[in-house]
């Protein structure tokens, strides 16, 4: 990440997909374990969130009282950098300071839609955290990325760019093997590309985890991709 022109505070970067780390001028940061915690909650949320509600989600084992004095102790023993805040608090409401950034939110900004990097595409949020609310916004940031791999890899199709299209709609594959969806996206850009034999592969690997996983046959609809080239009649059969 580079800084702002003349821009004087310094740039924060916090990871949370894959793992937490918190970095200033690409130097990690030591954060005490509490502090991630209110770091990451209030990251995920991206908008000022009540005192009440975060200690509430944060020490859900303890009564408002105890979750507020937890708080306030986390608030307390937060690390500055360059004299810096990292939580601002105003009329009892907390947010990120929004110098800030997270790569949570940078993955979902429109402006750099097409410059998006994959490999941030197929990681989870905070995978080893078993947190309630963090597994909300897990499986929330799976739905959103898995998406935007659908639509990276029908735009960078339609501009001939089969590399990156296909590299984008296998990484949604391999992120949810039982999405259809996905699969068909691998199919069809292999028949763009005039691989017909990769796309029967393709539809054959989504018809074995379909089977396998949820005892179903493809849809209709990822057949149909397809069907010119099975010669034969569909394997309703088979799939039963």
């Amino acid at each position: 990440m580079t800084d702002g022109p003349g821009c004087g505070v310094p740039q924060l970067q916090l990871q949370l997909l894959d793992s937490f780390e918190l970095s200033d001028q690409r130097k990690p940061v030591q954060v005490p374990r509490p502090a991630q915690r209110l770091l990451a909650y209030l990251a995920l949320r991206a908008r000022p969130v009540g005192r009440r509600a975060a200690a509430a989600a944060l020490w859900a084992d303890l009564d408002e009282q105890q979750g507020l004095a937890r708080l306030r102790s986390t608030l307390w023993r937060l690390p500055t950098v360059a004299g810096n805040q990292l939580v601002l608090t105003v009329q009892s409401r907390l947010s990120l300071a929004s110098e800030v950034q997270v790569d949570v939110q940078q993955t979902q900004d429109e402006s750099h839609f097409d410059e998006l990097d994959l490999g941030r595409l197929s990681s989870d949020v905070l995978p080893d955290w078993e947190e309630d609310w963090v597994g909300v916004e897990r499986e929330r940031f799976r739905q959103v990325r898995l998406h935007l791999l659908e639509r990276l890899a029908q735009r960078a199709s339609e501009r001939r760019h089969y590399d990156r299209a296909l590299q984008a709609a296998l990484t949604a594959v391999a992120s949810d093997p039982l999405r259809e969806s996905a699969h068909r996206q691998v199919m069809t850009i292999h028949l763009a590309e005039q691989n017909p034999a990769e796309a029967l592969r393709q539809y054959e690997a989504c018809r074995r985890v379909l089977r396998t996983e949820l005892g179903l046959a493809p849809s209709p609809a990822t057949r149909a991709v397809v069907e010119v080239l099975l010669g034969r009649p569909l394997d309703m059969a088979t799939g039963a």
